[in-house]
């Protein structure tokens, strides 16, 4: 019996993800389940994508390993799960904030009773009463969470939490009821009731100001999911209007929208015409006219005037569904430098109860009279202090904002990986046609050797079987005024042009290097016109016979109006611009001329631009490589970082590592500032997350005490380790507003 080796591939939400080192734990428990080809965990987005053969594992299995590792994954069919997973948020958020504010009420008479009434009557039996709750209650969750850890021999932040602050409480608490067991030994029974309570609330508070500041970086594929309407007016057969849910259109229905609304799906006008505002898609803030037969896609929205169009794709086959897609698995998927990162934050735990309880034998073997005391107070402080949280926040919230803002702008980034990339990018390879030019071909001119309605039948009926975008252009120019003929033995000949029979003989379509090739005679006069349209940036193509050139065709394809700014963007961003094009030395120089770019590439077939990218990579060049994401597969392929210009549902959002959702070249330099920006960004917070920790846990453990007798409360090292998180996420949110 075969087994079925099909790979599938999910995002599932995780809930109980309350550090970085949760993050990895649940990780390490998905990647070691049998048909779990690959597992990551994201903690910024608590969301684990996995790559499983559903003939070996099944989603239910995996949530019971997660379940079984201390916390839950949601599974359930992508229908229900988005509202799941928004009333598991918002209840969490709740709850969050309710254990906060009691959190903080209580810790404030604690604060009170310790620093200014510690002299009055039953002050600790007063100040333990307060703290219960505050340890059974409120703060429950993070013992709970350490003892399912526990269980499994993994930590977390949470064991950090109920280590320090339960240590604490317990020491307290024996203090109190049995204060004479130092006082016999001649010590001060000493309470950290405040300790426990107010480092409960400070890290409560910073988790709800974390849950905040997250939900901001994710706001960008909010607004994308409500783009979507909820209903829509579907024509009857009789022509009657019948609002219906979104989820119930079907393929091939009738739907009307009026000004203001928002188009449900994708799909093609048949009557009416309007101005369709494509920014929140394609970032062109200019609204696009749109008559009989043009597309139109979900989520944009009819400006003027009301038309009827027929659905062609729904549900999750929409262009915005797909852009919905893309930029949930980038946003969650992780980024090089993050691999160090998880290694870090693995070990991280471990290392650090190590760290605590040598600072405590350090203390009780090198200490003063007061050794016992600030021993335990360093260990507990040392607990307190080191938080993973920053460091698995740095790189995923970075990530998150630079996506959706790119998202935002009509730059669709594939993952994480390709923005880190492109950060890197030093030379970049244009494509002409399409890219640099608009990509409509017309043909402006003909000088024909020989004119009869036989050549004009055989050119067009040839150029009419091709596909080519200059074929296309001849035959268009042709109709009307030729007729088809049947030719035989068709055969294109990639980059050079087309070839054929017609009554015994053979004729040829295409550049000047296949007459070349082919023997073929070209007349001065034909020779002479042909190269004064070439100065003008214009294409020519040659028609022949087997001997010689029956006539020269000009077509010309306009330089985008933006592409001599685009390329002066990039050149300022210090990027080596190259074009690289099959058209002849002529058109390409002009045209390079007209967009100052100095090197480039004429007259090559299209298997020699992977080479040329190749070649440029051999130099110690870090290539992106810019094309249509189809006819320059291969050198897409080869390239780092390959950028597909997309529009509408043309676009190659497999193909390209970038895609250009419009068709504008000055998103270019846009996606590489923002790969800069991006990159910058968790650096920055890489930094000052290791900063924190390599400065914070020394200065916790009593390093400057011998010096300046310095040490640190436990209360402060709470409210730093608060800060670190705060700080990284915020300084992430800085992408929002930085303009690209």
């Amino acid at each position: 019996m075969e087994t079925d080796n099909t790979v599938a591939r999910r995002d599932f939400p995780l809930t109980g993800l309350s550090c970085a080192s949760c993050a990895i734990n649940t990780e390490k428990v998905l990647n070691a389940q049998p048909g779990v080809m690959k597992a990551s965990v994201n903690f910024a987005t608590s969301s684990a994508s996995v790559e499983y053969l559903p003939s070996l594992i099944q989603p239910g299995a995996l949530k019971a390993a997660v379940q079984s590792a201390g916390y839950d994954m949601l599974v359930e069919d992508a229908g229900d799960v988005r509202k799941q997973v928004e009333d598991e948020q918002l209840n969490h958020f709740r709850s969050l904030k309710r254990r906060t504010i009691w959190s903080l009420v209580l810790s404030v008479p604690i604060m009170t009773i310790s620093m200014f009434f510690m002299d009055m009557p039953y002050a600790n039996y007063l100040m333990l009463l307060l703290t219960l709750p505050v340890m059974t209650i409120t703060g429950r969750q993070f013992f709970i969470n350490a003892w399912k850890q526990a269980r499994h021999l993994t930590a977390s932040m949470d064991t950090l939490v109920a280590m320090s602050t339960g240590i604490a409480f317990l020491f307290s608490v024996f203090n109190t009821v049995f204060p004479h067991f130092w006082h016999t030994r001649g010590l001060h029974a000493h309470v950290y009731f405040e300790a426990a309570a107010t480092v409960i609330a400070f890290i409560l508070l910073g988790r709800l100001l974390e849950a905040r500041a997250k939900a901001s970086t994710s706001s960008a594929i909010k607004q994308l999911m409500g783009l979507q309407p909820k209903t829509v007016s579907l024509v009857q057969p009789d022509g009657q209007l019948n609002d219906i849910p979104v989820s119930s259109v079907k393929v091939g229905d009738i739907l009307q929208v009026k000004a203001g609304e928002k188009i449900p799906v994708d799909g093609a006008l048949v009557s009416g015409t309007s101005f369709v505002n494509e920014s929140m898609i394609t970032g062109e803030p200019i609204p696009v006219e749109k008559v009989q037969g043009d597309a139109v896609f979900a989520g944009t929205v009819n400006q003027q005037g009301s038309f009827r169009f027929v659905a062609r794709k729904v549900g999750s086959e929409t262009l915005l569904a797909g852009i919905i897609r893309m930029v949930q698995q980038a946003q969650g998927s992780k980024a090089p430098v993050q691999k160090l990162v998880d290694k870090i934050a693995g070990v991280f735990v471990p290392v650090v109860i190590g760290v605590a309880v040598l600072s405590l034998l350090i203390w009780l073997l090198f200490g003063s009279e007061n050794a016992i005391t600030q021993g335990f107070l360093a260990l507990v402080t040392v607990l307190v202090i080191a938080c993973p949280c920053a460091l698995g926040l740095a790189t995923p919230t970075a990530i998150m904002v630079g996506i959706g803002k790119g998202a935002q702008n009509g730059i669709l980034i594939k993952d994480a990986e390709a923005l880190e990339l492109a950060y890197k990018v030093n030379a970049i390879v244009l494509d002409k046609t399409g890219t640099l030019t608009e990509g409509v071909p017309k043909v402006n001119g003909v000088s024909w050797h020989r004119d009869t309605a036989e050549y004009r039948n055989i050119l067009f009926s040839m150029e009419k079987s091709s596909g080519h975008p200059l074929a296309d252009a001849v035959s268009n120019y042709l109709e009307g005024n030729a007729s088809w003929v049947d030719i035989e033995k068709l055969e294109t000949l990639p980059g050079a042009g087309i070839s054929g029979r017609y009554n015994n003989r053979q004729y040829f379509a295409g550049t000047e290097k296949l007459l070349y090739d082919n023997k073929i005679v070209v007349a001065p006069g034909l020779r002479a016109w042909a190269l004064e349209k070439q100065a003008q940036a214009m294409t020519v193509v040659f028609f022949a016979d087997e001997q010689n050139a029956i006539a020269a065709i000009s077509i010309s394809d306009r330089i985008r109006e933006n592409s001599a700014e685009a390329v002066k963007e990039m050149q300022k961003l210090g990027l080596e611009v190259y074009m690289y094009t099959g058209d002849n030395m002529h058109t390409a120089a002009e045209v390079a001329k007209q967009v100052n770019i100095k090197s480039f590439r004429a007259g090559a077939l299209p298997e020699e631009k992977a080479g040329f990218v190749r070649q440029l990579q051999e130099q110690g060049k870090v290539v992106a490589m810019v094309g249509d994401g189809i006819n320059d597969s291969h050198a897409l392929a080869q390239a780092d970082v390959s950028i597909a210009m997309g529009k509408g549902s043309d676009i190659a959002m497999d193909v390209a590592h970038i895609t250009l959702l419009q068709g504008d070249l000055l998103r270019i330099p846009a996606a590489i500032k923002l790969s800069r920006n991006t990159v910058r960004t968790i650096r920055q917070n890489l930094f000052w997350a290791f900063i924190y920790n390599l400065v914070g846990i020394p200065v916790a453990a009593g390093l400057l005490y011998p010096i300046n007798g310095y040490l640190l409360n436990p209360m402060a090292a709470g409210a730093a380790m608060v800060l670190s998180s705060i700080s990284v996420v915020m300084n992430s949110l800085r992408l929002k507003w930085l303009k690209i």
